[in-house]
């Protein structure tokens, strides 16, 4: 039922009456948002009118009002943001953290919409011009993906180019900085960014040697050695214990909250590090996502990895520009974490043990998306071409990524060879369909000419 109303939302298919929330207030949808695939409110940025007053904020749905409640969303912060929860039944009132009322509207699935979900879903998969793909000829095809490709290039190109300034022009800085960014996997990635560009670089090069100490520094800066956080992961684990308990019976909780000696060391050499180099600007540890995450992905592991990645040598990008073969950019980007998080995924919370290297898919991502529009932008910089045909061959080298928008363009029509291919594909949905530039677009100019 949810995921109808998802539908039925995205394409405002509501009934030919005035939307009114449960409270009788008139509500009028002016745009109702970009759907958000990933954990966070349904629906970002959407634009509606209550009552004659304009509001601008998240959506969330539900089949149920009182999923709010069992979700825990009244004790998330990240739905404060939330202007109107869209439901199928309104059983419950529900507010923000503050205890504030949201509105909510309850939404009624058209019939026909029902009957032909199935179909109604596999279209929306597909792009629109899909049915000209196949008589395209294969030389528009690779000329239109080669275009695209480099035009993505040339985006992360001038992304980097504001972080290089940003960075006093230090490469090495920069380089860590995005890298740490798509260490976030699409959801932690602005938190990751936000907390390397506050990192002191030039002190914790003086400590490099010391895996501990750049653990210190790394989870510190993160706010995720503040006391409040640490009793907030402490909370959510006993909760979590009472809820097994509760739905077992008797049966023993494994999962058990543990003294932990080690995140007080941590928080204990954080404050000796920050009076020795006068830094106090930290990030605020509420911009974590947890949520839908697997536990490789935790900002924990993930934080651990690139401390040891940072600490294991320096002049990382340095190196990665002598790398020749992908094999050695893939033996230069191996990483581990120390002994600790090999038995937990968070602080204090013992896990089965277990090594937690960084894995092969995860590895092609940081290459795609860090280190080659890093050797491609280092080619424009310094006039080099052979720094830009590096970055196009190891493109071309490495698998197709794997996810919704390759998927529906291969299963379009469109062959998907290597990374070079989804690249250029991502481009085209991100940059001309979602945006409805039809008329830009080589596939969408044939596809409106065959009409």
């Amino acid at each position: 039922m949810e995921h109808l109303l998802h539908y039925v939302w995205k394409h405002k298919l509501f009934p030919l009456k005035v939307l009114q929330t449960t409270k009788g207030l008139p509500v009028e949808v002016i745009d109702s948002g970009l759907q958000n695939p990933n954990a966070g409110p349904d629906f970002f940025n959407a634009k509606l009118k209550i009552n004659g007053t304009l509001w601008v904020g998240n959506i969330e749905i539900h089949s149920h009002a009182s999923d709010w409640l069992r979700h825990g969303h009244h004790c998330d912060k990240t739905y404060d943001s939330v202007i109107l929860h869209v439901v199928g039944e309104a059983d419950e009132e529900i507010a923000r953290t503050n205890g504030e009322q949201i509105p909510q509207l309850v939404l009624t699935c058209p019939e026909d919409v029902k009957s032909h979900y199935h179909e109604l879903c596999t279209a929306d998969q597909y792009p629109a011009c899909y049915s000209v793909l196949a008589s395209l000829p294969k030389l528009t095809i690779h000329s239109w993906l080669t275009a695209l490709q480099t035009e993505r290039l040339e985006q992360k190109a001038q992304l980097i180019s504001q972080r290089l300034e940003h960075c006093n022009n230090n490469w090495e800085d920069a380089f860590f900085i995005t890298i740490a960014r798509n260490f976030g996997f699409g959801l932690n990635g602005d938190a990751f960014e936000t907390w390397a560009g506050l990192l002191p670089f030039r002190a914790m090069d003086k400590h490099r040697n010391d895996l501990f100490q750049i653990e210190a520094f790394f989870y510190g800066m993160a706010g995720l050695l503040e006391d409040t956080f640490l009793n907030k992961e402490k909370n959510k684990g006993k909760n979590k214990e009472k809820s097994q308990e509760k739905n077992k019976g008797q049966e023993k909780v494994q999962n058990k909250e543990q003294e932990d000696e080690y995140s007080l060391r941590l928080c204990k050499e954080f404050r000796y590090l920050q009076r020795k180099f006068e830094f106090n600007q930290m990030m605020d540890a509420t911009l974590w996502r947890f949520l839908r995450l697997r536990p490789e992905n935790l900002p924990h592991i993930r934080l651990a990895q690139l401390a040891y990645l940072y600490q294991k040598g320096d002049k990382l990008f340095s190196r990665l520009l002598e790398a020749e073969t992908l094999p050695e950019v893939r033996e230069l980007l191996t990483t581990r974490t120390s002994a600790y998080w090999e038995s937990h995924f968070i602080f204090g919370r013992i896990s089965p043990q277990k090594e937690k290297p960084l894995g092969e898919r995860s590895k092609n991502l940081i290459i795609i998306n860090t280190v080659i529009p890093f050797l491609y932008t280092y080619g424009l910089h310094k006039a080099d071409e052979r720094m830009c045909e590096r970055a196009g061959r190891f493109l071309e080298e490495l698998n197709a990524e794997d996810n919704h928008i390759i998927r529906s363009w291969s299963n379009a029509g469109l062959p998907v060879a290597s990374a070079a291919d989804s690249q250029a594909l991502i481009q085209l949905q991100k940059e001309y369909c979602d945006k409805r530039k039809c008329l830009f677009c080589r596939f969408g100019y044939e596809y409106l000419r065959k009409k």
